[in-house]
C-alpha cells in the first residue's frame, strides 16, 4: 500500500467524504480496504487545535471514499478512559 507516499494516487480523484467511518456504498469497515493513502502533507487543525488528516481509502467495492482521522473509532485494543 502507499500509505505514506508524498504523492497522491489516482485512484482517490473520484473519492466522496464518507459521514461514518466506512465504505459508504456497502458499509464495510477501513480495515477491509484494498488501498489507503493518508495526505500528510495538508494537516488540518480541528476545534481543539489538534491536527487531524483527510485518510482515503479504496473499498474493495471499488469505491473511493475519505474521511478525517479525528473521526476514525477506538481502537478495540485502546485502553478505556478512566
Amino acid at each position: 500500500m502507499e500509505a505514506f507516499s508524498p504523492t497522491p494516487p489516482p485512484w482517490l480523484e473520484k473519492a466522496i467524504h464518507a459521514t461514518n467511518f466506512c465504505c459508504p456504498r456497502c458499509r464495510a469497515s477501513a480495515a477491509k480496504a484494498q488501498r489507503v493513502w493518508i495526505n500528510r502533507r495538508a494537516p488540518v487543525l480541528g476545534e481543539d487545535y489538534r491536527r487531524k488528516w483527510q485518510e482515503f481509502y479504496l473499498c474493495e467495492c471499488e469505491q473511493a471514499w475519505w474521511a478525517w482521522s479525528s473521526d476514525r473509532p477506538p481502537s478495540e485494543f485502546s485502553k478505556p478512559d478512566e
